[in-house]
């Protein structure tokens, strides 16, 4: 049997070696090294010969941090995938590390069968999320890719799908498009109704599904 084969990136080395020793207590994986921060694993994947199927992947790291890293493997290892492990559960940080290209995003006081199913569904289906973001996720990712025209967006909610991308607040984002934080409230609720989705989450998933991704 092939097994699936890991990296670990995480600078508590307690916390790694723990880790390590839960996740290969299931046969069906294979940790091929630990590493410290994301530096570290650009070397790796820069020389190695083993990749790996699935990456663990802390966000909070020194010298070079989790999106950082994810964002380095979405444009040089694209194969590989991302699932964040992390005790990081604001929504900012969770959509930094989807828009950098992860395919998952776990909290550390996860279960361990929670985390071996979670590897399990990133390999087969591309994809996993604890129900903290599932729900939302999965829909959005189902929503049948109709051209935006037929969903009749609007300019303005056009735009507002495009700085929900970027790690700003609704403050931020009313400042950005001149208008009062209520105006920018209406429109995202218009949104989430026009789209099907409940969450800012659901929003970004739909802008990158349909290529509005914005990178300024």
């Amino acid at each position: 049997m092939n097994k699936i084969k890991i990296i670990i990136v995480d600078d508590h080395m307690l916390f790694s070696e723990a880790l390590k020793s839960l996740i290969e207590d299931n046969e069906a994986f294979k940790i091929i090294t630990q590493l410290s921060n994301g530096k570290e694993l650009q070397d790796y994947c820069t020389t190695c010969t083993e990749p790996p199927d699935i990456i663990l992947m802390d966000v909070q790291m020194p010298i070079v941090n989790g999106i950082e890293a994810t964002q380095w493997l979405k444009e040089n290892h694209p194969k590989i995938k991302v699932l964040a492990l992390t005790m990081e559960d604001d929504e900012l940080t969770i959509l930094k590390m989807i828009r950098a290209g992860a395919k998952g995003y776990l909290l550390k006081d996860i279960h361990s069968s929670v985390l071996h199913n979670a590897i399990e569904e990133t390999f087969s289906r591309g994809f996993y999320y604890t129900e903290q973001v599932s729900n939302t996720l999965v829909h959005a990712l189902k929503i049948e890719a109709n051209p935006l025209e037929k969903i009749d967006l609007k300019d303005k909610e056009l735009e507002l799908l495009k700085y929900v991308t970027q790690e700003l607040t609704y403050k931020e984002i009313s400042k950005k498009m001149f208008l009062s934080p209520k105006t920018i409230d209406g429109y995202r609720d218009k949104l989430f109704t026009k789209l099907n989705v409940k969450s800012r989450i659901g929003l970004v998933i739909y802008a990158i599904k349909e290529g509005l991704l914005d990178d300024n």
